[in-house]
């Protein structure tokens, strides 16, 4: 029987990139597998609802705290194999990885850096940015079914990716927890950029680290990078999810804007919904009660000493203004957790 030390009354907001939400009722950070389990038990006993917490950077939690347990990954360890295979504990810092592979000259995760949180998180989200995913590289993720207590794993295609989705987030939402990542990289590779403020950032002969740098600067340059003396990292980067329409609606709506569009597939594109926002009245540097959006980045939706309630107004309020001017329903991105 393993011994936890699960504490009661712990403060969630500075658990948390955005600085919201009240106590937990029960907290714990379980650093191996089997604490997970011991944990799931403890609050199968006290018939307590779970939520499971990586790095915080894209979750919001209630004012008035979550009256169950909350679990914090805190498992370690990473291992560099053969032919660029990397397997990552959940627990692991993204960036962290990202840098330590572009440092051995392995290619694949350059566009993912200074993205905040957890290696854990990758698979749930399919956390991308400036053109890359977590799905271009990883070949498996192993998870622990919160039923049975069984560890498993999933191959790239079990996962079910899409564009910022996966079975983790939808179909089996709060089935598994994922406990590790295995990426396939290329050794020796180079940069394969797509998005074009990336490609102009990054020069005419990008290398791994150039492409690493290029990012970064453009990240700051944003405050998509979490730094206390930055006010406007205070949030949980992109509020919203770049909508995916169909190219009918395109057209219709092109017969009276001009919307800034990209290929997603076959039949669909991808409109920029940090445009959707200006376009529908939020000019980057609006404000509303405690809370805003950031001076440099119209999808980020900044705490300045505000509430989860106030926050959630806002950004109803922005998804009612974009829906009622252009008939696209804009999707949270962060995970947002009530009370109970």
């Amino acid at each position: 029987m393993i011994i936890m030390d699960i504490r009661e009354n712990v403060s969630l907001a500075e658990l948390t990139t955005i600085g919201l939400g009240g106590k937990a009722r029960y907290f714990v950070s379980g650093a191996t597998v089997d604490e997970l389990k011991e944990a799931l038990l403890f609050a199968r006993e006290k018939n307590l609802p779970v939520h499971v917490l990586g790095g915080g950077s894209n979750t919001v939690f209630a004012d008035g705290g979550f009256s169950g347990l909350v679990i914090q990954i805190g498992l370690k360890g990473t291992e560099f194999g053969k032919d660029g295979q990397v397997a990552a504990a959940a627990g692991e810092v993204g960036d962290e990885i990202v840098e330590e592979c572009v440092r051995r000259d392995l290619a694949g995760l350059e566009c993912l850096s200074g993205i905040p949180g957890l290696v854990g998180a990758g698979p749930v989200q399919n956390v991308g940015a400036y053109g890359g995913q977590v799905s271009d590289v990883i070949s498996q993720a192993q998870a622990l079914d919160r039923r049975t207590l069984d560890v498993v794993s999933f191959s790239n295609k079990q996962c079910q990716f899409g564009y910022r989705q996966s079975r983790f987030k939808k179909g089996d939402q709060g089935k598994y927890i994922i406990t590790g990542v295995t990426f396939q990289l290329r050794p020796g590779g180079g940069p394969q950029l797509k998005y074009p403020e990336l490609i102009e950032a990054a020069g005419r002969t990008p290398t791994l680290l150039g492409v690493r740098q290029a990012v970064l600067k453009l990240r700051r340059s944003k405050s998509m990078i979490v730094n206390v003396e930055d006010p406007h990292s205070r949030s949980c980067g992109s509020f919203f999810v770049n909508p995916l329409v169909s190219r009918e609606k395109l057209a219709e709506l092109q017969d009276e804007y001009e919307v800034p569009h990209f290929a997603a597939g076959r039949y669909a594109v991808k409109i920029p919904a940090g445009w959707l926002v200006e376009q529908a009245g939020f000019s980057k540097g609006f404000r509303q009660d405690g809370v805003g959006i950031s001076s440099h980045h119209a999808l980020a939706l900044v705490n300045y000493g505000g509430t989860t309630k106030e926050l959630l107004a806002l950004a109803e309020k922005i998804q009612t203004a974009v829906e009622e001017k252009f008939g696209i329903e804009l999707e949270r991105e962060p995970v947002v957790v009530s009370q109970s």
